[in-house]
């Protein structure tokens, strides 16, 4: 059995996207790993090629800046990376996601078992989401808590919308709970370079008329912060020293909405019956 790793970037350096350290965190574990490396104003092409591995595969790919609309791009150029996969199970890593080393001899166990299992067309991951700090995770409703990041090549499955998800043939994919977890970190970096990101990845979805909303962005003491009491990746320690700016998630009365009071009573109903309300699951058991 063999494992494809894959993922797509443009604009590493300008975005802050950790990908060396996602890429680096998945190789024990792949036989080869496919970057498609869009056009970029920084020296995105260079960084990847920098990581000394031969079974890392780099192809150029064109990022067409006029498709502003619902960030379907993201989907069709994760597309054009898992084409290039040479095997049928393909791990798929967004440019923000990070593995832990303690998870990789139970994602390789994983996709041991789901290849006995024709049916199987996928692998879900737990998310921990972080936001602002390294020390801060996102656990409202609002953060997805699950995600498939494995795939099955032959069952014709998909990247989907935005590329968060897969389809196959439309429908949401048959998987299996892999136990292994997905590190986030799309939402840590300094505050002026997560307005940059913020401000350029949003123009996939609305071009560039929302510009100036990302140009003093500042992090919300959101619903749901809590303290991060566990370990980063090994591969994230010197990104995770490097952190220059404060961040405070505590809030006061005034910080509340009306929309936190609901998130609150769907905690507390999910407390009582173990049922997350409005949960977005794009897959199957």
């Amino acid at each position: 059995m063999k494992i494809s790793g894959f993922t797509v970037i443009r604009n590493a350096e300008l975005m802050g996207y950790p990908v060396v350290e996602s890429i680096k965190s998945i190789l024990p574990i792949v036989d080869e790993f496919v970057v498609g490396v869009g056009q970029s104003d920084d020296q995105t092409k260079k960084l990847i090629a920098s990581i000394d591995d031969k079974r890392i595969r780099i192809f150029d790919s064109f990022w067409d800046t006029s498709r502003t609309k619902g960030g379907l791009i993201l989907s069709e150029k994760t597309n054009e990376a898992l084409d290039q996969c040479s095997h049928d199970w393909c791990f798929y890593l967004q440019a923000d996601e990070v593995v832990h080393e303690q998870d990789l001899g139970l994602i390789y166990q994983a996709i041991s078992k789901a290849n006995s299992q024709s049916e199987i067309q996928g692998l879900l991951f737990k998310y921990i989401h972080f936001y602002g700090s390294y020390s801060v995770i996102a656990t409202s409703r609002k953060w997805y808590r699950n995600e498939v990041r494995v795939i099955k090549k032959s069952s014709g499955i998909r990247s989907h919308n935005d590329a968060q998800g897969f389809r196959v043939n439309l429908q949401k994919p048959k998987v299996q709970a892999s136990g292994a977890r997905i590190f986030h970190y799309g939402w840590v970096k300094p505050p002026e370079l997560m307005g940059q990101k913020s401000k350029l990845l949003n123009r996939w979805w609305h071009g560039a008329a929302r510009d100036n909303e990302f140009s003093h962005f500042r992090y919300e003491r959101q619903y749901g912060l809590k303290k991060f009491t566990g370990s980063h990746p090994a591969i994230m320690k010197d990104l995770v020293a490097s952190q220059t700016w404060e961040y405070d998630p505590k809030r006061s009365l005034n910080d509340w909405t009306i929309r936190d009071l609901n998130l609150l009573a769907s905690d507390i109903f999910e407390r009582l019956t173990h049922y997350r309300i409005g949960e977005y699951k794009p897959y199957r058991f």
